[in-house]
Parts: structure tokens; sequence; C-alpha cells
């Protein structure tokens, strides 16, 4: 497998698909989502952890598979524009693992 799938559902509609992307391994899921044009994701600095415009909200189910966030990650998240949520994550910060094929993340209402 060289590819996963992410799934992601629009801002307030934690049971409704929006959409879904493919992540090559060892990409980040900003990257894949702004390449498959996911409009909700701004990514300003392009990934290098300055802002926090790629902010999505992770499920429970899915929190145990992903890496604890860096303590720059969890200071970047205090700068969100949408509130922090215990499944709050940069998605610069994720990256691609096979662990992760078919994940559901959900959308802030807004990045600014």
């Amino acid at each position: 497998m060289s590819m996963i799938t992410i799934h992601f559902n629009a801002p307030g509609s934690p049971g409704q698909e929006a959409g879904s992307f493919q992540a090559k391994l060892g990409q980040s899921l900003m990257q894949a989502a702004t390449r498959a044009g996911v409009e909700a994701i701004a990514a300003d600095c392009g990934g290098s952890l300055t802002c926090a415009t790629c902010h999505v909200y992770v499920g429970e189910a899915w929190r145990a598979a992903l890496p604890a966030a860096s303590a720059y990650e969890l200071s970047m998240l205090e700068m969100t524009a949408a509130p922090r949520l215990p499944g709050s994550r940069l998605s610069c910060q994720l990256v691609a693992t096979p662990a992760l094929d078919g994940m559901t993340i959900e959308l802030p209402a807004t990045q600014y």
C-alpha cells in the first residue's frame, strides 16, 4: 500500500461525509488535502507549523492511532479560529501511515 484514504466531514456535520482524499504514505494530511482541493484546510504557512490554518478534528476512535501532539503543536492549537476540542490537531503534523487508512476527520467551521 502506497496510498491511504482519508474521509472528511463538513463543519458541524460529524455524521455526514463531505468527501475523501488520497494521501501518500509519509505525506502530511495537510499536503494531501490541499493538493486534493479541500478548501476548508487553508494551510497558510505550508506546513511549517507557524499558523493554525490546517486545524482539523480527529474522532475519538482514531486518536490512539496518532502520535501525541508535540508541545509546539499544542501551543499552536491555542491560536485556532474555531474552538479547540479534545480531537483538535494540525493536519500538517499528521503523517499518513497504514494505520490511518479510512480515518475520518471533521473540518472546522473556519480557519480564520
